[in-house]
């Protein structure tokens, strides 16, 4: 099992292992400190989990652009699966169904997953809980089952909720900010994977192609970066208040 995923916060990774389990000989990639940057064919029969985070109900440009162009697949199985901040994840899984099925694979399940939002945190807080993690394990055990009896000649692409053509992908209005806290480690800007904060500033962003991952937060040794200012806290308040409803997983066969 082939297991790819983007997790800048370590989210997306802790969902991958949680459907996975305690499986053997899982090859893991993060395309945060992995991207994909020439072909990679995967061997006839392997299967393989991608898990994306969802942004603006969308799956991250950066990912989308490295696997139309780089992964590939020979009716090999594929599962799908999208987290989301307890928003909604629009057309993020759909999406993500078509790139893998445009790209040589058989899509044979996908799910969302919700976790804590990654930009308004109060959203969705402790979660994944051990609800959610029961769901991903069995969703997981489910997966297994439909391996066991996959047919590539007999696949027919399962139906995953959203919409065709796709919602248009949004920038997010938020950007990470610094404070006085810096200590010039540089674990931010060696870890963005836009290049968005410079070697030789890390203390500031360019906001023109920041995708508001949370990388830089994440890595953060003195919480020196976050999400901070008037409008953000307005911002937040509304989206939490939205958002309160807690929503449950969602699974596709």
């Amino acid at each position: 099992m082939t297991s790819i995923f983007f997790s800048p916060r370590g989210t997306t990774k802790k969902t991958a292992r949680a459907i996975l389990g305690h499986q053997e000989k899982v090859l893991e990639r993060d395309l945060l400190g992995r991207p994909l940057t020439e072909e990679w064919t995967l061997p006839a029969g392997e299967p393989v989990l991608v898990s994306m985070p969802v942004y603006a109900g969308r799956i991250p440009g950066i990912c989308r652009e490295m696997l139309l162009a780089h992964l590939k697949g020979h009716g090999n199985p594929a599962i799908a699966v999208a987290v989301y901040g307890n928003r909604d994840y629009d057309d993020a899984l759909v999406e993500l169904q078509d790139l893998l099925e445009e790209n040589g694979f058989c899509v044979i399940a996908g799910a969302a997953f919700v976790a804590q939002h990654s930009i308004f945190t109060k959203v969705a807080a402790g979660r994944p809980d051990e609800d959610d993690r029961r769901r991903m394990a069995e969703f997981g055990a489910m997966c297994r089952e439909k391996l066991s009896g996959f047919d590539p000649d007999a696949h027919t692409p399962i139906h995953i909720k959203g919409n065709r053509p796709y919602k248009k992908a949004k920038g997010v209005p938020f950007q990470p900010e610094c404070n006085q806290n810096c200590m010039k480690c540089y674990a931010c800007a060696k870890n963005c994977p836009t290049h968005s904060i410079p070697l030789e500033t890390p203390w500031l962003t360019r906001t023109d192609t920041c995708i508001s991952c949370g990388a830089c937060i994440y890595l953060c040794p003195t919480q020196a970066r976050g999400y901070r200012g008037p409008v953000f806290e307005v911002a937040a308040k509304g989206f939490e208040a939205m958002c309160a409803k807690r929503r449950e997983p969602e699974l596709f066969f």
